[in-house]
């Protein structure tokens, strides 16, 4: 699936706060309704079964309570995304990556095989159950973990002993650390820890672009990796630096002609707005361009970056540059794959904010369908139950729930881009302003009580979901009536005469 990634260290973003977002893409001409829930410890399965590969795995007892963003419709399995646990460890999952032939060939991917014949008669070959992979990873991983380094761990061993049908990059995030981790083949795995003054831009392509093997295979203070990957490499030949210095995108990720239609300019894009004043995006001979493939993986920003940055460079389609599909008669509009893209299924930010007391320390804000033209609801995690208007996604249309309500406004905007884009500006505003106020206010009020830490938390963050809840629907349905006005005004058999 294509989706866009970015991580932010702490000493990077406004607050300190570690930062984790991702938008989850269909694939071309598919549509995935997507819904937030908590998952409580005695929901959570003792024995998961892939739909998609049919591994069964038996899991731990006393699992954490967390969030999820699953599918509404499960004919796929879950796919639940994204979430934040009890222990205020969160996890996104996954960012799919490119790899190469060298890798696949020495690791290959551990695919479901169905039967081949009827059993009992000649050449009868048995179903062969294939690895993990994105529909499962957070259901198996993000309950037992209390660090972002612990979830590194958990996953690993995971791979290793089950192997996965495809490659993935995994973000872990707790109010300390935030830990990458990408598939390499089957069965191999790195990991590397985000700079705390740094923030992270991945494509959907294979991204660490340097890794210190000694340290994977020693301390772990900054690198980890699945156990035999120094051997793994040097038997197969996978190091193609003449110095010895491992570049992990080299070795492992690709370099072909559609990553630079589909994933370097994507990377160029967002880090031309984080570091506008490089010198590095133009002129004669710009460092960088969109089909550059040495796009640094990570880089720290001019400024401090905000809730408002991230959701931002997660809707850019190349605003200023040729590109852009929207309102440019340049041939090159629409000729590379923008980051706000039509078929986004949820937007999670996952933020662990240090400051604050561990009952009321996470937020998970969530947006649903286009970026360009949908906005963010926070929501605290700490919490038995998600308020239903984002919760009760069904597979038929309806406005009664923010998935299909936000889906049928950026259809409609779409098409009349430049006379709806200053109503969904304000709407977006308005609301992400009046999120954070109420964020602000719900904060004060639990410092100000004795209720932190208690078992009366979860209550009164729920009752605060709702009421943000209820302020982002009534704003909503009130630019939904706006943009259906414009979209009917504009329709093809208008006619300026009438009976009036």
């Amino acid at each position: 699936m294509g989706c866009t990634t970015i991580l932010v260290g702490k000493n990077a973003s406004y607050d300190g706060s570690t930062l984790v977002a991702r938008n989850e893409d269909s694939a071309n001409g598919e549509y995935n309704p997507k819904r937030v829930v908590v998952v409580k410890p005695e929901d959570q399965p003792r024995t998961y079964t892939s739909v998609i590969s049919r591994v069964s795995i038996d899991l731990p007892d006393h699992p954490l309570r967390y969030t999820a963003v699953p599918n509404a419709i499960l004919d796929e399995g879950l796919w639940a995304s994204a979430g934040i646990n009890s222990a205020n460890v969160a996890m996104s999952a996954t960012e799919t990556l490119t790899s190469n032939e060298r890798v696949l060939g020495a690791d290959p991917l551990v695919e479901y095989q169905p039967a081949q014949g009827k059993e009992g008669e000649g050449g009868y070959v048995p179903e062969r159950v294939g690895g993990i992979g994105e529909e499962d990873f957070l259901t198996l991983v993000l309950p037992y973990i209390h660090s972002a380094r612990e979830g590194v761990e958990r996953l690993g061993v995971l791979l290793e002993k089950y192997g996965t049908y495809e490659m993935n990059g995994v973000a872990f995030s707790d109010s300390d650390e935030i830990w990458w981790l990408e598939t390499v083949g089957g069965h191999h795995w790195i990991a590397r820890r985000v700079p705390d003054d740094a923030y992270v831009t991945m494509p959907n392509q294979l991204g660490i672009d340097s890794f210190d093997l000694s340290d994977a295979e020693g301390p772990a203070r900054e690198h980890m990796a699945s156990s035999d990957l120094r051997a793994f490499i040097e038997d197969n030949s996978l190091d193609l630096s003449f110095d010895g210095r491992l570049n992990p995108r080299d070795a492992f990720g690709s370099h072909s002609d559609s990553d630079h239609v589909y994933n370097t300019p994507r990377a160029w894009d967002i880090q031309r707005f984080l570091n506008p004043n490089s010198g590095e995006w133009s002129g004669d001979a710009p460092t960088y361009t969109p089909f550059s493939d040495n796009i640094p993986w990570c880089r720290r920003p001019e400024r401090k970056i905000t809730i408002e940055d991230v959701k931002y460079v997660l809707s850019l389609h190349y605003q200023g540059t040729p590109y852009d599909p929207y309102g440019n008669d340049s041939a090159l509009a629409g000729t590379l794959r923008p980051i706000g893209i039509n078929r986004h299924s949820q937007l999670a930010v996952l933020q662990i904010r240090p400051g604050k007391p561990e009952s009321f320390r996470s937020l998970q804000w969530m947006a649903f369908a286009s970026n360009p033209f949908n906005t963010l609801v926070p929501l605290y995690t700490n919490v038995d139950q998600v308020p239903e208007y984002l919760a009760n996604t069904t597979a038929q249309v309806t406005t009664e729930n923010f998935y299909w309500a936000s889906r049928i406004i950026a259809a409609l905007a779409d098409a009349h881009f430049s006379d709806t884009i200053a109503d969904i500006e304000r709407y977006q505003q308005r609301t992400i302003a009046s999120g954070h106020a109420h964020v602000k206010q719900t904060d004060s009020s639990l410092e100000d009580t004795d209720n932190i830490g208690t078992g009366d938390a979860p209550v009164i963050l729920a009752e605060a979901n709702q009421v943000i809840t209820d302020t982002i629907r009534s704003a909503t349905d009130s630019l939904l009536d706006k943009v259906l006005f414009i979209a009917s005004n504009g329709m093809r058999n208008s006619f300026s005469r009438s009976d009036n």
